[in-house]
C-alpha cells in the first residue's frame, strides 16, 4: 500500500469536516442524500441526470428554509466517505479529465492514503496538459502560416510562369521557417505526452462512491457472514479440550506434507504436497472449474508467460515489478519485450482481447482458468512464513468478465456471488468484506474480499478478492466494444416523400469495456480451510460431500 502522508491527511480532513457539515445541514432539511447532492456539482452525464433533477427539486426546499449564511455553504460539494464524489468522472482518467477534475482526483488519492509523490504526479499531469494545449495551438498556428505561405508561392509561380522572384523567395523562407517551428513544437509535444503517459500509469483507479474511507484492512466493512463456525466441529465430534491443528500439521499427519524437499530445491516459500493431500488439492481445482463452467464461464488454458505490455494492460506494471518473477532476456522474450511468469490468470484472460473492438451483443464475456500463479511477495518479508497461506507458487481458479458500463455493477456482484457459492457448497464459514480506501487494490474501483474461517488461529483469512476495475484496464489495453444501434436506427430508414430513402445511421463509436476479475477460488488457501475445518480429533480428515466424486468416492483421509 502507498505510504500514508499524515500532514496531507490532516489538511484534507479539515476541508472534509467543513464540507461535510454543510452537506449534512442541507441533507437534513431537504431529505436528499449526500450522493445526490454531490452529483449537482458534476459535469453532466447520463448517469447523473436523474440525480441533478433531484438536487434541483431539493434546492427549492433548501432556499426557503436556510439562512443566507447557510446558502453560501451550499455551493460546496458534498463529501461521500470523506472524499468528493466521482460521479462527474464515470470513466478512468486521461490527461484532460484529470485536469478538468483535479480536485476530485486529489481527493481520491488522499482517500487512498497515496504518497506525496503520487499526489505531485497528478498535479504535474494537470500542469503538463495545460502546456500541451498551448503547444498544440502554437503548432497549428505555425502549420497554418506554412500553408498560407505555400499557397501564395504557388499562386505567384503560376503568375510568373515558374520564374522565381524575390517575393517568392521570401515566402519560401517563411514557409520553411514555419515548418521548422511546427516540427520543434511537435518534438516538445511528444516529450510532454511521453511524460504524461508515464505519470498516468503511476496513478491508481478512482474509487467507487461505495468504498468506505479507512487507513488499512482494519477499516474494511463486513457486508455479511455465512455459516456457523461451531457447526462442523459439532458434526465431527470436536470436544472442548480439542485444539484444532494448523493445516501443515494436519497434512503431515496424513503423510502429504514435504516442505523440506521443496525448500531444498527451490528455496523458501515453496511446498511439495504428496499422496491424498495432493489429490485433495486436485479435487478442489476440478470442483471449482466445473462450478465456473456451470455458471457460463468459458474455460481457458492460457500461457503462463506474458509480456511487459500485457502486465501494463492489467496494471501490474509499472508499479509492482518487484513482486513479479522476471525471465532473463537471454532465456526468452515475448515478441522482443521483457517476459514474466503470470502473477494471476487475470493477466492472460483479460489480455485475450487487448487492442480489439468487440460487439455489444457478444457481451458479457466470461472466462475461467486454473493456473499456477507466481509471486515474489517482495513486501511480505516475515509475514505468513508457515504453511500455504503465502507462497511463491500456488494454484488458483480465476474468473474474468468483460462487459459494458451499464451492466458492470450487476456482473461484479454475479461474479462475487459465484465465488461465495463455492464456499457455501464446501460448508466453510466465511465473511464478505467491502475493502476500504486505504486497502483496495491499485486497479480496483470497488473490491469485495471473501475470508474463510480457520479454526487453528480462530480468524478469517482472505480466500478470494473480487474487483471491478471499471474501464481502468480497458483503457490501458485498448479494449473496446461497439454499442448496438438503437432500434429506430437499425436497418433501412423508411422512404421519404418522392421515394427517396434517408441515409443509413452511422455505426456508434466504440467505447471502453469494463473488466471484472476474482478468484473462484484460491486453491491453496481453500485446501488450508478444508484441512483445518474438516479435521477430526483422531487425526483424520473427512472429505466434504461435494469433493467426494472428485476423490473417487473416498470419504475419509486416514492419519498415517
Amino acid at each position: 500500500m502507498p505510504q500514508y502522508n499524515r500532514k496531507s491527511k490532516a489538511t484534507a480532513k479539515g476541508a472534509y469536516v467543513m464540507l461535510s457539515a454543510a452537506a449534512a445541514m442541507i441533507s437534513s432539511r431537504s431529505g436528499c442524500g449526500g450522493i445526490r447532492l454531490a452529483t449537482a456539482f458534476s459535469i453532466p452525464s447520463a448517469r447523473t441526470t436523474a440525480s441533478r433533477r433531484q438536487f434541483r427539486r431539493s434546492s427549492v426546499m433548501v432556499s426557503s428554509t436556510v439562512s443566507a449564511d447557510t446558502e453560501a455553504t451550499a455551493d460546496a460539494p458534498a463529501l461521500i466517505n470523506n472524499r468528493l464524489s466521482r460521479a462527474s468522472i464515470p470513466s478512468s482518467l486521461d490527461a484532460r479529465s484529470l485536469s478538468d477534475n483535479l480536485d476530485i482526483v486529489l481527493s481520491h488519492l488522499t482517500s487512498r492514503r497515496a504518497s506525496d509523490g503520487t499526489l505531485e504526479a497528478a498535479k504535474t499531469v494537470s500542469t503538463l496538459n495545460s502546456a500541451r494545449v498551448s503547444l498544440i495551438k502554437k503548432r497549428d498556428e505555425a502549420l497554418q502560416r506554412r500553408n498560407e505561405c505555400s499557397g501564395q508561392v504557388g499562386k505567384l509561380m503560376r503568375e510568373t510562369k515558374g520564374e522565381e522572384t524575390e517575393e517568392i523567395e521570401i515566402l519560401k523562407e517563411k514557409a520553411s521557417q514555419a515548418g521548422e517551428d511546427a516540427s520543434t513544437v511537435e518534438e516538445e509535444l511528444n516529450e510532454i505526452e511521453s511524460k504524461v503517459d508515464t505519470l498516468l500509469a503511476s496513478l491508481p483507479n478512482l474509487l467507487d462512491d461505495a468504498v468506505p474511507d479507512g487507513d488499512d484492512e482494519d477499516a474494511n466493512e463486513v457486508v455479511n457472514e455465512w455459516g456457523d463456525v461451531a457447526a462442523l466441529p459439532k458434526e465431527l465430534g470436536w470436544t472442548d479440550e480439542f485444539e484444532p491443528l494448523w493445516h501443515d500439521d494436519v497434512a503431515t499427519n496424513l503423510g502429504g506434507w514435504n516442505s523440506e524437499a521443496a525448500v531444498g530445491m527451490s528455496g523458501a516459500r515453496f511446498v511439495s504436497l504428496t499422496g491424498s493431500v495432493a489429490r485433495l488439492e486436485r479435487a478442489i481445482s476440478s470442483f471449482f472449474l466445473d462450478r465456473a463452467s456451470e455458471k457460463g464461464y468459458i474455460e481457458v488454458s492460457p500461457p503462463l508467460v506474458v509480456s511487459r505490455s500485457a502486465l501494463e494492460g492489467t496494471s501490474q506494471l509499472p508499479k509492482f515489478e518487484e513482486d513479479l518473477f522476471k525471465i532473463v532476456p537471454e532465456s526468452h522474450t515475448c515478441n522482443g519485450e521483457d517476459a514474466f511468469l503470470i502473477p494471476t490468470a487475470e493477466v492472460p484472460l483479460t489480455n485475450m482481447h487487448s487492442n480489439q473492438i468487440l460487439e455489444e451483443s457478444d457481451l458479457p464475456l466470461s472466462y475461467c482458468a486454473l493456473t499456477p500463479c507466481f509471486r515474489a511477495e517482495a513486501g511480505s518479508y516475515g509475514r505468513d512464513t508457515r504453511g500455504l497461506i503465502r507462497t511463491h507458487q500456488f494454484y488458483k481458479v480465476e474468473m474474468v468478465k468483460i462487459t459494458t458500463s451499464e451492466t458492470s455493477d450487476e456482473q461484479h456482484h454475479k461474479l462475487t456471488r459465484h465465488a461465495e457459492e463455492c464456499l457455501e457448497e464446501l460448508k466453510i464459514p466465511y465473511r464478505k468484506l467491502r475493502l476500504c480506501s486505504g486497502d483496495v487494490g491499485f486497479s480496483a474501483q470497488l473490491c469485495y474480499d471473501l475470508e474463510a474461517w480457520l479454526p487453528s488461529t480462530k480468524e478469517y483469512r482472505e480466500i478470494s478478492s473480487c474487483s471491478n476495475t471499471g474501464d481502468f484496464q480497458a483503457r490501458r489495453m485498448a479494449l473496446r466494444y461497439r454499442p448496438s444501434a438503437k432500434a429506430e436506427e437499425a436497418g433501412d430508414a423508411p422512404p421519404q416523400k418522392g421515394g427517396k430513402k434517408k441515409k443509413k445511421a452511422k455505426k456508434p463509436k466504440p467505447v471502453l469495456c469494463h473488466t471484472i476479475n476474482g478468484s473462484g477460488l484460491a486453491v491453496g488457501r481453500t485446501l488450508v480451510a478444508v484441512l483445518e475445518n474438516y479435521q477430526t480429533p483422531d487425526g483424520n480428515v473427512v472429505v466434504p460431500d461435494v469433493l467426494k466424486p472428485y476423490m473417487g468416492g473416498l470419504e475419509i483421509l486416514k492419519k498415517q
